[in-house]
């Protein structure tokens, strides 16, 4: 049973909540010095492509739901009346362009019930694929699988996300940092939840090493989340109300694993797991990189807030240049199919940039 906190602390996380829109919005907590690594690739362009632009076919299925484009909005927010009008504006044209999308953690939901509709987008999204998400930290503190289905079950989500935040949580006032033993929590949540299980960091990267132990324990897919987008040791810097935790976020603004590391190591050791490129993708051109790497699909989170506190005609502007960015990488490489991008070898690892022969 989940130990419900007294009032206060229930308030606490709703605030923290929307500190986080604010910050990520109006303060510089994007990565200094660490980048997603995307930048140390070239594709080889193609100057006589044997296609119709109109044969492009960008579609594709991720856990068993079929997609108009490898795009997924990814997890960001819920639990205000600001996250609400974000939530719904995504959803809208997620529907729209068939994309994924992830709503915040839902742990508020949990011990603020009634702010549960500032998550809820399936009755404005009948057909995406929708992740719930929940902080794996957890499942050390009092929750378990009657906590997660009943997020997934609020949701009407198709999957459950558990993100992994370590630093996060150092870095943040009060944090929950009680890591041990959940790899084996996963395992058993995996095994319970009649949902798949997704388990993905928060911008700082998972290892092959990890990659393959969340394998082993069951995960049905796993979203890198590396370095080089937003920093939430900055985040929560910005938040802290005491010097040691403002300086801890600080002096740990740039550590992590670039995304595109994160994706080449993780594909060479596991070439089937369903696998998810999030942490500093800007474009349509950092997506089809994403894929040619082997990703299966490409999150994108701050690019998509920025337009959504605009207006939802801004939200589909963006889905709009995203999936041309996309298929005019694909036409430029002479690939019709996500499947021949990533099998075409069109992408090359450079340390300086060249000129390829066409």
């Amino acid at each position: 049973m989940t130990t419900v906190p007294p009032v206060n602390a229930a308030t606490e996380i709703e605030s923290r909540k929307a500190d986080h829109l604010s910050v990520c919005l109006k303060e510089d907590v994007q990565f200094d010095q660490v980048t997603s690594g995307f930048e140390h690739y070239r594709f080889t362009h193609c100057c006589l492509p044997d296609l119709d632009h109109s044969d492009i076919n960008i579609q594709t299925t991720f856990l068993g739901k079929n997609l108009g484009a490898p795009l997924l909005i990814s997890s960001m927010t819920g639990g205000t009346e600001l996250a609400r009008l974000v939530n719904t504006r995504l959803a809208t044209v997620a529907q729209r362009y068939r994309l994924a999308m992830g709503v915040g953690s839902q742990r508020i939901v949990i011990e603020q019930p009634h702010l549960a509709s500032t998550f809820s987008v399936r009755h404005l999204a009948p057909d995406i694929l929708l992740f719930a998400n929940l902080g794996a930290v957890q499942l050390n503190c009092g929750y378990g699988i009657d906590e997660c289905l009943r997020l997934v079950n609020w949701l009407e989500a198709d999957a459950l996300i558990l993100h992994l935040n370590p630093l996060q949580e150092c870095v943040q006032s009060k944090g929950d940092t009680n890591f041990r033993g959940l790899l084996s929590k996963i395992a058993k949540l995996c095994q319970q939840l009649p949902v798949p299980v997704v388990v993905k960091e928060v911008g700082n990267g998972i290892s092959a090493a990890m990659a393959q132990k969340l394998i082993d324990a069951g995960v049905s897919a796993i979203d890198v989340a590396g370095a080089g987008g937003t920093s939430w040791a900055k985040v929560e810097s910005e938040r802290a109300r005491d010097h040691k935790q403002r300086r801890l976020g600080q002096v740990f603004a740039d550590w992590g694993l670039p995304t595109a590391e994160c994706l080449s190591s993780i594909r060479a050791i596991a070439p089937t797991i369903p696998l998810i490129a999030s942490g500093g993708l800007r474009n349509g051109l950092d997506v089809a990189k994403a894929i040619a790497l082997g990703a299966d699909l490409a999150g994108l989170a701050r690019p998509f807030l920025e337009v959504a506190v605009e207006s939802e005609a801004a939200v589909e502007a963006l889905a709009e240049v995203l999936i041309a960015e996309l298929e005019t990488a694909l036409f430029c490489t002479d690939n019709a199919t996500l499947l021949e991008l990533k099998n075409s070898g069109a992408l090359q690892r450079v340390s300086g940039f060249s000129a390829p022969a066409s």
